[in-house]
Order: C-alpha cells, then sequence, then structure tokens
C-alpha cells in the first residue's frame, strides 16, 4: 500500500545546516532543518544571555543545558576528551534531570556544540550558580569530580578548572574535596 507523502516543500535562501543554497527540502528533511535551525537560533539566544553583564535568570532547560556544557568544558580542559568521559557526563546527566538514555545524550551533544562556542567558565558558572539552590551546589561539584576522576587520572587542567567552578558556586576547598571523595567513593563502589 503506497500512503502518498507530504509535499511541503521549501527552498533555501542560503546556506543554512549544511544545506546548499537554492536547495529545496521535502518534508522529512523541512522538520531536520527547522529543527537544526530552532537548536542554532536557541544556541544563540542562550549564548547572548550568557554575554550580557547581567543575564537573565536560566530557564529549567537552559540551566540543565549550562551545567551539561560546564561538565564537557571540565572533561576537555586536559585536552583529552575520553569515551570514558563522555559516557560519565551521559550517566550524570541520566540521573540529575531523570533522563532516558537517548534524550541525555542528546542534552549532551548540545552541550558539547554550546561549550565549544561558549563564553569563558566564569559567566557559565554564574548563570548555573543562579539557577541552583546552595544546597544542591555540593551534588553539581561531585558530579562534576566524577567526570574528572573518571579517567583514573587527575590532571593539573581539570583540578584548575574545578577549584575555580567551585570556589565560584560559593563552596570552599574542603567542600569540594568532600565532594571529591564522595564521588571517588562513588566510582571505586561501581568498579
Amino acid at each position: 500500500m503506497n500512503v502518498p507523502c507530504c509535499r511541503e516543500t521549501y527552498t533555501c535562501p542560503q546556506n543554512t545546516s549544511g544545506t546548499p543554497a537554492n536547495t529545496v527540502v521535502t518534508a522529512p528533511n523541512l522538520f531536520l532543518l527547522r529543527a537544526k535551525l530552532y537548536v542554532l537560533f536557541m544556541f544563540g539566544e542562550f549564548l547572548k544571555n550568557l554575554i550580557q553583564p547581567q543575564p537573565d535568570r536560566l530557564s529549567g532547560f537552559d540551566a540543565s543545558l549550562a551545567l551539561a556544557a560546564l561538565l564537557v568544558r571540565i572533561a576537555r580542559a586536559d585536552g583529552h576528551y575520553d569515551p570514558a568521559e563522555v559516557a560519565r557526563i551521559t550517566a550524570v546527566l541520566r540521573k540529575r534531570f531523570d533522563l532516558d538514555e537517548q534524550s541525555a545524550v542528546d542534552l549532551r551533544q548540545q552541550a558539547e556544540t554550546l561549550e565549544a562556542e561558549a563564553p569563558d567558565t566564569v559567566r557559565f558558572t554564574r548563570a548555573i550558580k543562579d539557577a541552583v539552590p546552595f544546597e544542591d551546589r555540593a551534588g553539581v561539584i561531585e558530579a562534576m569530580w566524577s567526570v574528572v576522576l573518571i579517567d583514573g587520572s587527575r590532571d593539573h587542567a581539570e583540578d584548575t578548572v574545578l577549584r575555580l567552578v567551585s570556589n565560584l558556586l560559593g563552596l570552599t576547598d574542603m567542600e569540594s574535596a568532600q565532594a571529591r571523595q564522595r564521588a571517588s567513593d562513588r566510582l571505586d563502589q561501581a568498579d
């Protein structure tokens, strides 16, 4: 049985999301193109908000995306973005935001894109500080430590970024050390 497909088309006026100019896009591809454009627009708005001197408080999704991007930034701080770190970030996102596997992977992939284009770590952290209550910030640092420790080695660059983030979130070095120990203990139990 043949089912007629939607014949909606759109002619791209310029190169957008890898689509050559003047290409006719049909319905299934049109949906994907619209989704890509929406994501690019949202990243642009998100980044614009982050670089303002007094950014607006982040929405729930934007706060999740900011935290995910900060996890990616910490994982990339040593110049190596290991598969174990990728898997750990996905696991942290699943647990922290109660996501299914695919949603966590999608969020991580969006965060990877955002992290590559985002402003400095201080602005990212400030956005998270505004979105996460103080009593939950130790858990954020613990999640970050779990990403740093997952590859079995601590790197000076990762430690430096994590110390900065911890201080910017209002946690002491002692609270960060306790979060690191909890993360290490949990990783040891998982092995």
